[in-house]
């Protein structure tokens, strides 16, 4: 299994633990990493900025990014919380 890291572009906090996390919809459960959870809150926050009208490209461009991201390192947790 290779270490995950978090890209050069990730411009979040990186917490020291992870945390188990809820779909909001499904009401899913999944367990993340400090890695995952730290890109997961960057995802969630880049969604909620768009869903709120801001629709900055840059916002946008972080949002894909960011779900690129889990769709890389973690399909599972992707699929759960994410989809």
């Amino acid at each position: 299994m290779s270490k995950q890291t978090l890209p050069k572009w990730f411009k979040g906090e990186l917490y020291e633990e992870g945390a188990v996390v809820r779909n909001r919809f499904s009401g899913e459960e999944y367990e993340l990493n400090n890695i995952e959870l730290s890109m997961y809150d960057f995802v969630m926050g880049a969604a909620i900025i768009t869903e709120m009208g801001m629709t900055n490209p840059s916002y946008v461009k972080e949002l894909k990014k960011g779900l690129d991201w889990f769709r890389k390192n973690n399909v599972e947790a992707y699929m759960t919380l994410l989809d």
